[in-house]
């Protein structure tokens, strides 16, 4: 049973990644092709299938916790009632099995999440906000979890409101993105300086960390999708940050060097 539930589950983590890679290869030569209206198609098909992929990965997820649940006191019953300590590191085992097979599934439920965002049309949402707040927000929101990876938060907000058009969510998850990738960068600590400012018609956000930086050579691709250089990435967060700010009518660009940090900076339209 235990042989059944581990091997099921490494089946379906080994399966699902490949299927998913089959099919962004398929539409990156779609867009090769540039045929617009197979790219749609198949977007439109690949996000059906990451849907119906969660529903029973989601499932699956529930019945591991609870199968793990049941060894565990069944662990503690074995042993208290023969005092067998092989058959007691015989059930932790298959228990360690299945807390593997139940982080992989996380993981590759964040892989659909990534990849459903990414290829999702971005319906904004618009409303007027003003830059300087939702700036301050995420900087209040981030702080705890900067904190507690010795990461010094610095920010100098423009003197007068940016009054923007925006989606504030979608517009909060790229700042978020942007921190967290700050972090990656920054392993042993260092300094998160947000700014924000005005350029004629602009609202300037810029973003830098003291990390590590980025080589020349991989600058040109972090906004390729599924490109990463982090082992366990998605390679889905700054493609699908740039395809917000470009929804916004913005650009985002980068500026790095090895050894010294990374810069990102947003400009966003004023609203008139």
């Amino acid at each position: 049973m235990q042989q059944f539930i581990c091997g099921f589950g490494v089946a379906l983590l080994a399966v699902v990644p490949v299927v998913v890679l089959f099919l962004h290869k398929k539409l990156s030569k779609t867009q090769r092709n540039k045929n617009g209206h197979l790219l749609e198609e198949l977007s439109k098909l690949t996000g059906e299938l990451a849907h119906e992929i969660k529903n029973p990965l989601s499932t699956i997820k529930v019945n591991l916790k609870l199968v793990s649940e049941e060894l565990e006191d069944s662990a503690s019953a074995e042993f208290s009632k023969t005092g067998t300590e092989k058959n007691n590191r015989r059930l932790k085992r298959a228990m360690r099995k299945i807390a593997v097979i139940q982080k992989e599934a996380d993981r590759l439920e964040q892989i659909l999440d990534s990849f459903l965002r990414y290829i999702d049309r971005t319906e904004l949402q618009l409303a007027t906000a003003d830059i300087n707040e939702l700036i301050s927000d995420m900087v209040d929101f981030y702080s705890p979890q900067a904190h507690s990876h010795s990461i010094t938060i610095r920010h100098a907000l423009h003197n007068e409101p940016l009054i923007c058009r925006v989606d504030t969510d979608m517009l909060k998850q790229v700042v978020l993105n942007l921190f967290i990738n700050a972090q990656q960068a920054m392993s042993e600590g260092g300094e998160l300086m947000i700014r924000t400012d005005r350029q004629q018609n602009d609202a300037i956000i810029q973003i830098n960390d003291t990390g590590s930086g980025i080589t020349p050579d991989r600058l040109p691709h972090i906004f390729v999708a599924y490109y990463s250089s982090r082992p366990r990435g998605s390679g889905l967060g700054l493609p699908t940050a740039k395809k917000i700010i470009e929804a916004h009518s913005g650009t985002i660009k980068v500026d790095s060097e090895p050894g010294k940090g990374t810069s990102f900076t947003i400009r966003l339209p004023i609203q008139a």
